[in-house]
């Protein structure tokens, strides 16, 4: 898998990115709140299954999520805007050298309404960004 980000006609977003830092610092940026609102969102999140939070979109506003899935240090699953988009983001952690390759699948469009296609389209090409901030936030981090 490239680091360019997939679209699948299945209503699915796949892309990978490699990060300088161990999976540690990596589970931090996914799981730590101060960190995580300095790449992506402000939100309550904690790798705790069943722990509801909400992630502050900004214009999109606030999407409610539930972790439905735990491996510390290796794989985050949770419920993403429930009862809008209800797509489910998957973070998985591999290390890779001294770093971490970041494998981030996001599922569950649904392509037969027009949010759905339009959140497809926007979100995949915004979570290459996204990746990005991620590795600022991490170098950035003291």
């Amino acid at each position: 898998m490239s680091d360019k980000p997939g679209n699948d006609t299945d209503g699915t977003i796949e892309c990978a990115k490699f990060l300088p830092h161990p999976p540690a610092a990596v589970w931090a940026a996914l799981t730590d709140p101060e960190l995580h609102a300095r790449w992506w969102a402000a939100g309550d999140v904690k790798p705790v299954v069943g722990h509801r939070f909400t992630l502050d979109m900004g214009n999109w506003g606030h999407q409610p999520c539930e972790v439905t899935e735990v491996e510390p240090e290796r794989l985050l699953a949770y419920r993403f805007a429930e009862g809008s988009l209800d797509t489910t983001i998957t973070w998985r952690l591999v290390p890779e050298g001294t770093g971490t390759r970041l494998f981030l699948t996001h599922a569950g469009f649904d392509l037969d309404s027009p949010m759905g296609r339009q959140a497809l389209e926007g979100m995949g090409e915004g979570w290459p960004h996204l990746l990005d901030r991620m590795e600022t936030a991490l170098t950035e981090s003291p």
